[in-house]
């Protein structure tokens, strides 16, 4: 956004609300990445008008976690592995017995954060999010007997010291061997992207790629990616844990052999520590 001097004749407007376009293509972060704070001609009252956005959102930093709900994430996610079938209130009712004061309204907002899915029998009442394509469940019945057929891609939430990261990881099917993994600490359809186009581009592209329905998935940034491989589209049924259930597996053994063992407080220690796990 910011501009040369010359590029403005004095007193010239910079388009309007009805016109500029930025709103409407770019996502919240770009636009807020567009704002000069040093620019020379517009003040960031004004930029934020053409731009769509509210000046306090510049400021805000989110605050981070405390304690004890890290504390209650790292009993959500071992307890999640034994018992992914607790819903909201059976898991406040094990989080009260060791301890915790905590009500249904904090258990559901941490259980969010951990991404849990509890695994029950549902009726088929939730409506697609308009404009998203779901993709159907190719892995029923699918005899898969080679390599490169199938793979899978699943996040999970990885506790440190002092906060969490997340985890992502590519599995082969057939072989059980991890394509390519990598860590964030946010979950973004970007970041997906880029883990699986490393994975083609070192292991050249497989015939199913299947995945929950998550928003990094069915992004269209995402979903793109395989498109263009000519690669067929799998996702788990909506709350069903299990149709994933080989990288389920997968958590089980990184977080029971590992991440449990070894609890690292940066970000850099995290990776290093994964890195020798899987490359044992």
């Amino acid at each position: 956004m910011a501009q040369q001097e010359g590029d403005f004749e004095k007193g010239e407007e910079f388009g309007s609300l009805d016109t500029y376009d930025a709103p409407v293509t770019k996502t919240l972060a770009d636009r807020r990445s567009m704002i000069d704070k040093q620019h020379l001609h517009f003040s960031v009252v004004r930029q934020c008008e053409l731009l769509g956005l509210h000046r306090s959102g510049l400021y805000y930093k989110p605050c981070a976690e405390s304690q004890e709900n890290l504390a209650i994430l790292r009993f959500i996610d071992e307890q999640y592995l034994r018992t992914p079938f607790f819903e909201v209130r059976r898991l406040r009712a094990w989080l009260v017995r060791a301890g915790y004061k905590i009500n249904r309204k904090r258990v559901r907002r941490l259980m969010e954060v951990w991404g849990w899915q509890t695994i029950y029998r549902q009726p088929r009442t939730t409506n697609p999010q308009p404009g998203v394509y779901k993709y159907p469940y190719l892995l029923k019945d699918l005899v898969d007997n080679r390599v490169n057929q199938v793979w899978a891609m699943v996040i999970t939430y990885v506790p440190m010291r002092r906060g969490y990261m997340y985890l992502c990881a590519i599995i082969d099917l057939q072989s059980r061997f991890v394509v390519n993994w990598s860590v964030s600490n946010t979950m973004t359809a970007e970041w997906c992207r880029l883990v699986a186009e490393d994975a083609i581009e070192r292991y050249g592209a497989p015939e199913i790629f299947n995945t929950d329905q998550g928003s990094q998935f069915t992004s269209a940034e995402f979903t793109s990616l395989l498109v263009a491989h000519k690669i067929q589209i799998s996702m788990d049924g909506k709350g069903r844990a299990i149709d994933n259930i080989f990288v389920e597996r997968l958590w089980r053994s990184v977080k029971y052999e590992h991440v449990y063992l070894y609890i690292y407080d940066d970000a850099v220690q995290l990776y290093e520590g994964l890195s020798g796990y899987f490359d044992f």
